[in-house]
């Protein structure tokens, strides 16, 4: 069993940036692929980041189309975390953010929510216009 905490989300103006972080229990951390999903009000919960389990230096990242370019994933297998850095930010960004967990052996990464078998209770994040 896995326990994903969330944490980082708040009110920030559009324009600005934030950092989320994902803090993750268990020992085999690097072998689980992450990511990130946002739930707006009255929408579905939808595909953000997603980051690839990790060993040394390879790792691979995959992001949505509307936040190429300003969103990064990463992780620290040594902290048992992953981050999502959002920088200029818009309005349409605001949603609760969810991070996610599965447990894989290969190198993909994961866009849909029936992939991931573990979820975090969410963190929300405003922004302002």
């Amino acid at each position: 069993q896995v326990q994903l905490v969330e944490s980082g989300g708040g009110l920030v103006q559009a324009g600005g940036s934030l950092r989320l972080s994902c803090a993750a229990s268990g020992r085999t951390f690097s072998s689980y692929a992450m990511g990130w999903f946002r739930q707006a009000p009255g929408k579905e919960r939808d595909f953000v980041a997603a980051i690839s389990r990790s060993a040394g230096s390879t790792v691979y990242a995959d992001y949505e189309d509307s936040v190429k370019g300003r969103f990064t994933i990463s992780r620290d297998n040594a902290k048992n975390t992953v981050y999502l850095q959002g920088n200029s930010l818009k309005p349409e960004d605001t949603a609760v953010y969810y991070c996610a967990a599965r447990k894989t052996t290969g190198w993909g990464t994961f866009p849909r929510k029936d992939e991931y078998d573990y979820w975090g209770q969410g963190t929300q994040v405003t922004v302002s216009s």
